[in-house]
């Protein structure tokens, strides 16, 4: 068989494509996938196999906002051969072990993200030739660095960033159907970015299915290594999970583990009313990069799990209260990352005319939150969610990520006392964002304040006058995972004991009233000049 093990008659060319397969690490992986699909007849793998592998198969597809193409789930079924096709080369008998392993490093070795970017929309292209779908992307040569140029419509941004999407939550769904999630903050920001003509361009005056501007193929690939760079590990993690799965699936004794409960309907989605969308917590990932720490995040923040179950929503103002003391009971003692959602209504005058415009924010934090009277944390970004994403990170200029602070109970007089509310980004009495005690207000300030984060506007319009704009929703979702869940409950637990204790008084040590140090106190008060009797 080609993957031996034998150092016998192995040519250089094998050697050299076995050492860049386990510089991935998945070479032992890759040997079993080979022994269960070749044909120990030819010892090769016929194409089929590995077509049936990559294959997505969904009974039914629905979408949560923008309408779909008629032509997406066509799209969806040829993917599987597409990716067969492009990579692994095939001869008459079959895929052979050298072939197997260079097709793999083709589009999972070690290379750049503009790369595999590359690479991704020369997969999304070769699907749209066969569907027969109108694309004006075109590349320079075959070479993997080769440059790109003409253009996408809107649709084919969303049919692509879909196919990411579905892609990416493949280990965690079901073949009996997908939602597709809104993502049309991600678009708007993308042709936002990409053309001259929308700089004020909002989600209510944007229709997909009217819009047919081009975007620029170069200005776009910009774009996404810049605002969403984990999207270029969605193709290579995609393949990988499909033959990690195909690996432990065929001839193992033990059942694979199932996925997390996904029910398939739309009536689960409108249970879903929370800031934190699948389509939202999916840029967010994108924006962290890295394909590893992007997984975690999507796990622990994906609401619509199961119906009405949110394991990591540790604070919501619609449900646990308004106000800073409600807040601090729900993040108190959570010592992880967390991500804060904020939901804002502000007002808008447009030619005489006054309009609310509804806008969410959010911030992701490092660490957790400490009542303390200066800025504090070691890492965040600002998000500017909806009607447009955008992503602010740090610049390296300063640190003031997190400034948290409220009234404590034995608290003295502070001639200067400083601001009670949460705020990120700027300076104390200056912040970027601040929210008030009773979390009724918020306050956006121009990026020139903050040296923390890099510049840019958070909402539409946004001037360079301070706005201030009534909250309608706060929400903290928590990022570390069942060991941070289990140290925060841990901590209320011993609060609690330590509450009880205090409440507890031995009424025994005051036995009568003539012995109590309230008496003393009062007679002190009614003839203060007299004299005490003390006992020695």
């Amino acid at each position: 068989m080609g993957a031996s093990s034998s150092t016998d008659h192995v040519s250089e060319e094998q050697k050299e494509v076995e050492s860049l397969a386990a510089s991935t690490g998945s070479l032992p992986m890759l040997k079993n996938v080979f022994s269960k699909l070749c044909n120990p007849s030819t010892s090769t793998i016929p194409l089929e196999s590995l077509q049936e592998c990559f294959s997505l198969s969904f009974t039914n597809v629905l979408t949560e906002g923008t309408p779909m193409p008629a032509c997406f789930p066509e799209l969806l079924a040829h993917l599987g051969p597409t990716i067969a096709d492009q990579f692994f080369v095939s001869n008459k008998g079959g895929i052979v072990w050298v072939d197997f392993l260079r097709g793999y490093v083709r589009c999972c070795g070690r290379v750049s993200s503009s790369i595999s970017l590359k690479t991704l929309y020369k997969v999304y292209a070769a699907v749209c030739v066969k569907v027969g779908l109108p694309l004006k992307l075109e590349f320079e040569s075959d070479e993997p660095d080769s440059k790109i140029s003409g253009s996408l419509l809107p649709s084919d941004i969303f049919m692509l960033l879909w196919t990411c999407w579905i892609m990416s939550i493949t280990k965690i769904t079901k073949n009996d159907g997908v939602i597709l999630p809104d993502i049309k903050n991600l678009v708007l920001a993308a042709i936002q970015s990409c053309t001259v003509a929308t700089g004020d361009l909002t989600e209510a005056a944007w229709e997909v299915s009217t819009t047919q501007e081009p975007v620029p193929a170069p200005k776009l690939h910009v774009w996404a290594l810049t605002t969403v760079p984990g999207l270029a590990h969605c193709l290579s993690q995609f393949i990988h999970d499909r033959l990690q799965k195909c690996a432990t699936s065929m001839g193992n004794s033990e059942p694979p583990v199932a996925p997390p409960d996904e029910t398939f309907s739309m009536e689960t989605r409108e249970h879903d009313t929370c800031l934190l969308t699948c389509g939202t917590a999916w840029a967010i990932s994108l924006s962290l990069g890295s394909a590893f720490r992007s997984e975690l995040f999507l796990k622990a923040c994906c609401p619509g799990k199961r119906m009405g179950v949110f394991e990591d929503l540790l604070y919501r103002s619609s449900l646990h209260g308004k106000g800073l003391n409600r807040f601090w009971f729900g993040v108190d003692g959570y010592n992880a990352p967390l991500l804060i959602l904020i939901s804002a209504s502000s007002s808008a005058t447009d030619k005489g005319d006054v309009h609310a415009e509804q806008w969410v924010i959010g911030v992701l934090a490092q660490g957790g939150f400490e009542n303390r009277n200066s800025f504090y944390g070691s890492s965040g970004n600002l998000y500017a969610i909806k009607p447009i994403f955008h992503v602010f990170p740090p610049s390296g200029k300063d640190k003031n990520f997190v400034y948290s602070h409220l009234h404590t109970a034995g608290r003295v007089y502070e001639p200067r006392p400083k601001p009670v509310g949460i705020a990120f980004g700027g300076t104390v009495g200056n912040e970027r964002i601040f929210i008030d005690e009773d979390f009724s207000r918020v306050t956006i300030r121009h990026h020139a304040v903050d040296k923390t984060y890099q510049p840019g506007p958070l909402f539409p319009s946004q001037g360079f006058l301070p706005t201030e704009a009534s909250v309608l929703e706060v929400e903290v979702w928590g990022l570390g995972g069942k060991t941070a869940k289990s140290q925060l409950e841990a901590y209320k637990k011993r609060e609690d004991l330590f509450s009880e204790q205090r409440r507890k008084v031995d009424l025994t040590k005051f036995a009568s009233w003539e012995d109590s140090p309230e008496k003393m106190m009062m007679d002190m008060m009614a003839d203060p000049n007299s004299v005490q009797r003390e006992d020695r």
